[in-house]
């Protein structure tokens, strides 16, 4: 009876030594298995960010708007050197859409911010007046770009003529105005090379300031690329 007791003891304890020792190896696969299946999903997802990966989908290259593309805008505003500063800003609309090939990368309608660079009244300084803008930023898709253009310039010094500036450099493209004839009144000499400046208030003469009316056309050159992003 003693043997059999003793035989049926260490079966017992030789069973739950067997469960002991097969639960942490079993966690340990598990716990392998796991660790597999991570890495597995992570090689997945790399294989998918790759441009080897056949299913990969690229983001979409940005529009880039080479320097010297002219843009095109509306002042919604109206600009003065009597009552400017430098370094005001002001509301402006892309009045044209700026293309690239068949690509519209800033369309008709976008905003625009402007900034005074230079205004000079006539009564501030002695007969002399001048008002300079550039364009600031754009906004497309709802992203905000800065953007380094051209001026649009008129300036002149007592009383003489006064030319309208599109572009740096001293580029005349607007109207040449303002030059003295027998009776002392300004009269419009004609068109300046390129025309594109849109310059309003312009056809002053004598110690008068610089208007830009609302609704005026600008145009201003990119100075340098614009890369916009497309969705």
């Amino acid at each position: 009876m003693k043997y059999k007791a003793l035989t049926r003891y260490l079966a017992i304890v030789s069973v739950l030594a067997l469960i002991g020792c097969n639960k942490p190896a079993t966690s340990d696969d598990s716990t392998a298995s796991s660790d597999g299946n991570s890495a597995s999903k992570e090689g997945t997802s790399r294989q998918r960010n790759s441009e080897s990966d056949p299913g990969y989908i690229p983001a979409p290259r940005p529009i880039v708007i080479e320097a010297g593309t002219p843009i095109v805008v509306t002042a919604d505003q109206s600009i003065s050197s009597k009552t400017s500063r430098d370094g005001d800003s002001f509301d402006a609309s892309v009045a044209e859409p700026v293309m690239v090939g068949d690509k519209v990368a800033i369309p008709r309608g976008a905003k625009a911010i402007g900034t005074v660079t230079e205004s000079k009244s006539a009564g501030r300084f002695k007969g002399s007046a001048s008002l300079a803008v550039t364009l600031s930023s754009v906004t497309v898709n709802g992203k905000e770009y800065t953007v380094r253009t051209s001026e649009v310039m008129e300036s002149g010094k007592g009383r003489g003529k006064r030319t309208a500036i599109g572009t740096g450099g001293g580029a005349a493209v607007g109207a040449l105005i303002g030059a003295l004839a027998g009776g002392g009144k300004g009269a419009a000499i004609g068109a300046g090379a390129g025309g594109g400046a849109g310059l309003a208030g312009s056809a002053l003469t004598g110690n008068r300031d610089y208007t830009i009316e609302a609704e005026s056309k600008l145009t201003f050159e990119l100075r340098e690329h614009l890369e916009i992003k497309r969705r």
